[in-house]
């Protein structure tokens, strides 16, 4: 019976490979010329708004110290925030793909996102070399717009740069895109409330190339990052806590259970480089958990799960269709359940992951896994 099941997992591994190229991403600078580029510094001081430079063509309208951009130039603007308001927001509209560095902002909203980006376009978030806050309040009022996140975007986010942002999420996620997102450097911390949602919310994919990301999730059935599409690990660090139990919910007469996790994903997930810690404490927390295969290539995978499994059950990785681990350091170790669940019903632990050549350590256990090449 083990070998049949080992046969069926490298079958489905195999036959996800072959799928690897189903979300991809293009970060095309080409248009963003000095020439091209409109710059436009915008600065909350407290209770009132300035508009230093740049705003030639009327694009900004102030509202107390709520900002609205609307862009309908062909070319690429870039918004230079810095300042601190307790009580203010940033709501852009765009035709083109745009850019906002944050320059040692403050930014809260109490009733909303602190930025909201109605643009289906790319926003090239760049961190400069000092520290950037935003925060969302406990509740949203009603808008005709999308408020998905204290830092959301309609288009795909790209977060680069050398400083760091904070980003404190009180009522829905904290950052999320209707598309993708792409982190290319920084220090990204998120810290979202028990009340709360993700930390990071994507509808098309993350991918994580450089920098440092640190998420802690703390709310029931809540994730650090919510893909629905493919999770792309190649690069920087990346520290996730979930503390949350499972959320339980009842529709229709019937009883729905989600667990908090570190990563979902709803695609496909890889990891090629860099460093991933997930540590989960609550009742059925996962350290990651995939709708499609887990594809372990390279860089270094810690995950610790100490929760019980009064409601759900824990699990290091679980993926509905594979794991499979070819390179790098691959730890995971769970204080309940399994360690490993891959979709297959076996007692025998190697048979709930598939291995692709020679490790100089390996060992697997239920509820303690340890692969290094």
């Amino acid at each position: 019976m083990k070998k049949f099941f080992t046969l069926v997992t490298i079958a489905i591994a195999i036959a996800a490979c072959t799928n690897d190229d189903r979300y991809t991403w293009n970060d095309d600078f080409a248009d963003r010329t000095a020439t091209d580029t409109i710059n436009i510094r915008i600065g909350w001081m407290k209770d009132n708004v300035t508009v230093d430079e740049g705003d030639k063509s009327g694009f900004v309208t102030i509202d107390g110290t709520d900002v609205t951009v609307r862009s309908n130039t062909n070319k690429f603007l870039n918004l230079h925030l810095y300042g601190e308001c307790a009580d203010g927001s940033l709501t852009i509209y765009s035709w083109k793909k745009l850019g906002i560095t944050l320059e040692k902002l403050s930014l809260t909203n109490p009733d909303g996102p602190a930025i909201n980006n109605q643009c289906g376009k790319a926003l090239y978030v760049t961190l400069d070399s000092d520290s950037s806050s935003l925060s969302d309040g406990a509740a949203y009022a009603e808008r005709d717009i999308d408020q998905k996140a204290t830092l959301f975007s309609e288009g795909q986010i790209y977060l680069q740069g050398d400083g760091s942002l904070t980003v404190y999420g009180n009522a829905r996620n904290g950052i999320a895109s209707d598309d993708y997102i792409v982190m290319l450097g920084g220090t990204v911390n998120v810290n979202m409330a028990p009340d709360a949602s993700n930390g990071i919310k994507v509808n098309d994919g993350f991918t994580m190339q450089d920098g440092e990301l640190r998420l802690n999730v703390k709310g029931d059935g809540a994730r650090g990052i919510k893909s629905d599409g493919r999770t792309a690990i190649e690069g920087g660090n990346i520290n996730i806590t979930t503390s949350g139990d499972c959320k339980i919910e009842t529709v229709d007469g019937l009883q729905d259970t989600t667990s908090a996790a570190g990563i979902k994903s709803d695609s496909l997930f890889t990891m090629t480089g860099g460093t991933l810690t997930i540590t989960s404490s609550g009742d059925g927390g996962k350290g990651i958990n995939c709708s499609e295969n887990v594809e372990f290539k390279g860089g270094t995978l810690n995950i610790t799960t100490t929760g019980s499994n009064d409601v759900g059950k824990p699990k290091g990785v679980k993926s509905d269709t594979g794991i499979i681990v070819s390179g790098g350091s691959f730890t995971v170790n769970v204080k309940k359940s399994w360690a490993l669940d891959n979709g297959l019903e076996s007692e025998d632990p190697e048979d709930r992951v598939t291995i692709v050549g020679t490790p100089v350590t390996k060992r697997v256990a239920k509820r303690s896994v340890d692969i290094r090449y």
